[in-house]
C-alpha cells in the first residue's frame, strides 16, 4: 500500500502542487466519502485548514474503485493530477 501513496503524492507533485500532500490520507479520505455509496461515478469535495480545495473523481465498483483525478484549488491555482492517463 506504501507504493499507492507514494503514487498519489508523486502525481500531485508533478501537477505542480507545492503544498502539503500525505498519500494515506487522501486514500483514508476517500474511503471515507466511498462509505455506504452505490456503485457509479462520484464529485467528492474536501476543503483543507489552508483553505485548498481538493476534489476526487472516483468510480466504485463491487470490491474496488477507480481513482481517476484530483483536483485541488487553492491561492487561485488550480493543479490536476490524472491518474487514468500513462503519465
Amino acid at each position: 500500500m506504501d507504493e499507492l501513496f507514494r503514487i498519489i503524492e508523486d502525481k500531485i507533485r508533478t501537477a505542480g502542487y507545492a503544498g502539503p500532500v500525505d498519500g494515506l490520507e487522501i486514500y483514508e479520505e476517500i474511503c471515507d466519502q466511498m462509505e455506504d455509496k452505490e456503485n457509479g461515478t462520484y464529485l467528492f469535495l474536501s476543503k483543507h485548514q489552508d483553505g485548498s480545495v481538493f476534489e476526487y473523481q472516483v468510480e466504485i465498483m463491487d470490491e474496488q474503485f477507480n481513482l481517476s483525478y484530483i483536483e485541488i484549488r487553492t491561492g487561485g491555482a488550480v493543479y490536476r493530477a490524472d491518474f487514468d492517463s500513462a503519465n
